[in-house]
């Protein structure tokens, strides 16, 4: 299932109203817990989520901690459905003229709406439409390609998100042979239909490197979502890490040249940095 699948909808105001009016009074909820800032409804037993839910409520402190992006001033509504029929006959009487998702978030005056069927991919697609929320709940505006470079990212439990996305193999092949995303390209795109698997694997990357590489591209990533923020004016990211650091594609590819897919602790990449032995 292609990416498209879940790319964030910004929608009309009026559709988001008309789904708040209507959605608890037709919409029969089996089971509602709170997670952090978000209300779960699900159209069947939450049992069994609770590891997920607790990820949920995780993921806003790590947007906390990592980019110092503010929790959300309101409650995150994310809906949940046992199956893809329960969920399309959910779209059709509420959102009839939205293009169909296999899950999505949307946000308008109101509180920001994240509705998943439960599928192969359940877990992942909550995790990254959810970060879409939370991103959108704070910040006014967020660069495409940003945006989804940083669902990309934190989709996964936080013990993957270093070493289990598999962009981390065609990333570290890429750079082997010259090849390093361009990010100014990327921050050339403002339309989601245009965004091909590439595109999320490159913005990916870059989010991969500026929290875990550099520490100057790490700070410079969280400078620009704090002036995002502030609603001052950002700039371009990519000129300001340029600017930060001369040599970026150079740090760019040693980042993942170094980085050891197969060694979680990253004990014997230290290990090699301090002269030891390894196997």
């Amino acid at each position: 299932m292609g990416k498209a699948d879940r790319r964030i909808a910004l929608v009309a105001a009026f559709l988001v109203a008309l789904l708040s009016a209507r959605s608890d009074a037709a919409q029969e909820w089996t089971d509602v817990r709170v997670a952090g800032p978000f209300v779960c409804r699900a159209d069947f037993p939450m049992q069994g989520l609770e590891r997920l839910l607790g990820e949920l409520a995780g993921l806003q402190n790590d947007l906390a901690t990592q980019l110092g992006v503010r929790p959300p001033a309101e409650p995150i509504e994310l809906y949940l459905f046992r199956d893809e029929p329960s969920y399309r006959r959910y779209l059709a009487y509420y959102l009839p003229n939205m293009p169909y998702r296999r899950a999505f978030f949307f946000k308008g005056q109101g509180p920001g709406k994240v509705l998943v069927h439960r599928s192969a991919d359940f877990e992942v697609d909550i995790r990254h439409e959810c970060t879409h929320a939370l991103l959108h709940s704070t910040l006014p505006m967020v660069p495409l390609w940003l945006d989804e470079g940083l669902a990309e990212y934190f989709e996964f439990p936080p013990e993957q998100r270093a070493h289990g996305n598999p962009y981390l193999r065609s990333i570290k092949w890429n750079v082997r042979f010259g090849r390093t995303p361009r990010l100014d390209k990327l921050e050339r795109e403002g339309d989601f239909s245009k965004l091909d698997q590439s595109d999320y694997r490159d913005s990916w990357a870059w989010v991969h490197f500026m929290l875990l590489g550099p520490p100057e591209a790490k700070a410079e990533l969280t400078q620009f979502l704090a002036d995002i923020q502030a609603s001052g004016p950002p700039g371009v990211l990519s000129e300001r890490l340029a600017a930060r650091i001369p040599d970026l594609a150079h740090q760019f590819s040693s980042h993942f040249t170094d980085w050891r897919q197969d060694d979680p602790s990253g004990v014997k990449a230290m290990l090699g940095k301090m002269g030891g032995l390894v196997n």
